[in-house]
């Protein structure tokens, strides 16, 4: 087992350079919530899966899955039955980059609209299709975001105010980061259609900056917004998203202390983590580690803060890249071991179920 290395902090600035790839001076860890969920016993819901990236749930309990490479988008039941409904056209994986986020929009039996977030040739992407059995028309709604071998960001989920959250990545470029007129590096608020949401902090698409690498967003039960975040060498984090705020990157690496930027809710060494899917779920964040082949368990107080988080599952399954809570309230994780990065298990990758308690 590796040896935990953990800053925990708990009034929240910053970001890390690695790609998807401790102990130090810091407040004393809240206290445990009295109810901070527990796991089951995991089992095998689906394998012989290609790097699946993101699961997103339709109003039936069947998930929607995407693989990166392959650009395929899976229907998957509760019970594991897996269908391919369609390969997105226009879809260029390389490096870091393919077929990445899905969402589902919370109108679906209205709408039947259906979100994803690509690689394309010249930028990175957010389309919208209409699902009814088979994949319709792709149409897009954000374009221009920018695209690079690494640091891709990709993860997309409606929150609970009905907008669209599109986590974007600085593509190596870090200025893009600091620059609010730049689609990277950054947290977007927008519309069903892709328009700036209203309330937005900068009259554009931009909620959040200063951002290395997000590819985990969530929210509790109060409504707060938490994502995570690629460190570079030495801090991953997990930050507290509030509006109009500056992360840090790259003009500060973890914690910064200065008043112009936010620090992070919490920040591991990157060979601890390097986290990917968030899930909120029973009091705790559930954080899918890609380097750190681990799920974390980052328990919540009433207030947001972050209690000491648990390591679950260290080198069990491998790289895992998604985490996100079924309607039946299990979790279900996905590995990311055929990625080029990982060491691939007979039956990978795979979802994987988990009863929550």
């Amino acid at each position: 087992m590796r040896k935990l290395a953990l800053i925990l902090l708990l009034p929240l600035a910053a970001c890390s350079s690695g790609s998807e790839g401790g102990e130090g001076t810091a407040s004393t860890p809240a206290p445990l919530p009295s109810s901070p969920g527990s796991l089951g016993q995991p089992r095998d819901l689906a394998t012989g899966l290609t790097v699946p990236w993101a699961v997103a749930f339709l109003p039936s309990g069947d998930a929607l899955v995407t693989e990166r490479n392959s650009a395929r988008v899976l229907r998957v039941t509760p019970q594991g039955q897996k269908t391919p409904i369609g390969t997105v056209p226009g879809v260029e994986a390389q490096g870091e980059g393919g077929l990445m986020g899905v969402a589902v929009s919370p109108t679906f039996n209205q709408d039947r609209l259906v979100y994803l977030h690509f690689t394309a040739s010249d930028d990175n992407r957010v389309v919208r299709f209409r699902y009814d059995g088979r994949m319709g028309p792709i149409q897009p709604i954000v374009t221009g975001i920018p695209k690079g071998g690494n640091h891709n960001g990709g993860r997309i989920a409606f929150g609970p105010d009905k907008f669209l959250y599109i986590a974007t990545g600085e593509v190596n470029e870090t200025q893009l980061a600091q620059d609010k007129d730049s689609l990277g590096g950054k947290i977007l608020r927008v519309t069903p259609e892709g328009k700036p949401a209203p309330g937005n902090p900068f009259n554009s698409r931009v909620w959040t900056y200063g951002h290395r690498n997000v590819q985990g967003l969530a929210w509790d039960d109060k409504g707060r917004m938490y994502a995570t975040e690629f460190g570079q060498n030495t801090y991953d984090e997990i930050n507290r998203i509030e509006k109009g705020k500056n992360y840090g990157w790259p003009e500060v690496e973890g914690v910064g202390g200065k008043p112009e930027y936010t620090d992070p809710l919490l920040t591991w060494t990157t060979d601890e983590s390097s986290p990917s899917g968030l899930a909120y779920a029973k009091g705790s964040l559930w954080a899918a580690a890609l380097r750190g082949a681990r799920l974390w368990q980052v328990p919540l107080t009433a207030d947001g803060k972050a209690a000491r988080p648990v390591p679950h599952f260290e080198d069990r399954y491998g790289r895992i890249r998604a985490a996100v809570q079924a309607p039946d309230g299990a979790l279900w994780i996905t590995t990311s071991n055929k990625d080029g990065r990982g060491d691939p298990d007979q039956g990978d990758d795979r979802i994987l179920t988990i009863p929550l308690n």
